[in-house]
């Protein structure tokens, strides 16, 4: 490590979030700069073979090496506490990196079943159509967890807080299990983002994320990353990047970096309407339950304190009245935007039975605890006595 990577890695985070990464040009341009080209040029062929055979660091093809996106990369493992950082076109493709970069057929994962959706399709389709098969079990049950690991269990999978019912595991105890066994560890990271959570540093061998999510927080653009150490991701994971390609695009990598400059103050923004929108829907007739970690009603909620350095911007509640109720209230707001993506400025709706958990069996969202009157909510940045407006209009 050079003396100013030194120097970076001691930054606070809120620094890090404005500064970590960024190499100025001969320019000497203030903003980060974009570098929109398919490949770069070399000196000489004795150059061009070093690239190529890693013999010498430098960029070769965008496919796998960019500027931008190595700047971006470089900045999101600073805030993360990690060694190392490979860019991705979505997080599902980050997911998939990950699996498919550290797996092999007749391996074994075992995961949460609180997993978005997507994900969950990932596991019991395709990876089980090449014989990498899954054990889902309760996300905050630590026994099922060991129970389910089996001999040839490589990896532990999960997200905390979950999507949509901001479930919560206690990293620490779960990564003990994980290294007791000689597993890895990855935790999605999506909800909580470095600024509230760094699971690395509880534990966790491997983090994920949807950069589409609050990292961008303006819903402009699709990315993902896997972070952790220079062994696993930077040749593992990098490895299936450099010859799959499933690849950031240099522009949404720009994107990224200046999304990630005001993580740390939208994210405890959004933690604090999302706090008081929960204690209002707690109070309505027609509310059967609300998830929140910020809840004192929330059976994780001491953990999260521990845990997390906020609680997020994502709740859920369950209707009384199930899914005629919940569709009725989705279609009847004004403001909210009924729409799939989370981690926007503007606070989006879903009911999740119907949409980003469509594609289970009733049996599968019976057993992730997706309900008919479930209802999603991410809290976005306006203010939120007009959002408590409008979700009253359907209740």
């Amino acid at each position: 490590m050079s003396d100013f990577e030194q120097l970076e890695a001691e930054w606070a985070f809120a620094t890090q979030a404005v500064r970590a990464g960024q190499t100025r040009t001969q320019e000497q341009e203030h903003s980060e700069p974009i570098f929109p080209t398919s490949s770069f040029v070399f000196s000489s062929a004795a150059e061009a073979a070093a690239r190529f055979s890693g013999e010498q660091p430098g960029n070769i093809y965008s496919r796998f090496t960019n500027p931008t996106v190595r700047t971006f990369e470089q900045r999101l493992a600073r805030m993360e506490g990690a060694e190392c950082c490979v860019a991705t076109a979505s997080g599902m493709s980050a997911i998939l990196a990950t699996c498919l970069g550290i797996l092999k057929t007749g391996d074994h994962i075992v995961s949460s079943r609180s997993i978005f959706g997507t994900t969950t399709v990932l596991f019991t389709n395709f990876m089980a159509k090449l014989g990498i098969e899954t054990t889902f079990v309760e996300l905050s049950d630590l026994a099922a967890w060991e129970n389910a690991i089996e001999k040839n269990t490589r990896l532990l999978f999960l997200e905390t807080p979950s999507n949509p019912l901001t479930e919560l595991v206690d990293i620490k105890a779960l990564a003990e299990i994980s290294r007791k066994h000689d597993c890895l560890l990855a935790v999605d990271n999506c909800l909580a983002t470095p600024a509230l959570q760094q699971p690395i540093s509880l534990g966790a061998d491997i983090v994920i994320h949807s950069a589409t999510k609050y990292i961008d927080g303006q819903g402009r653009c699709m990315g993902g990353a896997v972070l952790g150490t220079e062994s696993i991701v930077g040749t593992d994971v990098y490895a299936f990047l450099r010859s799959a390609g499933p690849t950031m695009s240099a522009f949404n990598a720009w994107v990224f970096l200046k999304g990630l400059e005001t993580l740390d103050l939208r994210m405890k923004a959004h933690s604090a309407g999302a706090m008081e929108l929960a204690r209002w829907l707690e109070q309505q007739p027609q509310v059967a339950r609300v998830y929140y970690p910020g809840l004192e009603s929330h059976p994780q909620h001491e953990l999260a304190k521990s845990q997390q350095k906020g609680f997020g911007g994502l709740l859920s509640f369950e209707l009384k009245g199930g899914k005629d109720d919940g569709w009725k209230l989705v279609d009847a707001t004004q403001i909210c935007s009924i729409t799939a993506n989370l981690g926007d400025t503007k606070t989006t709706i879903t009911h999740p039975a119907t949409t980003t958990h469509g594609r289970l069996t009733p049996e599968q969202r019976q057993e992730s605890g997706i309900a008919d009157g479930l209802i999603r909510i991410a809290v976005g940045l306006e203010d939120i006595e007009d959002i408590k407006k409008d979700l009253a209009r359907g209740m």
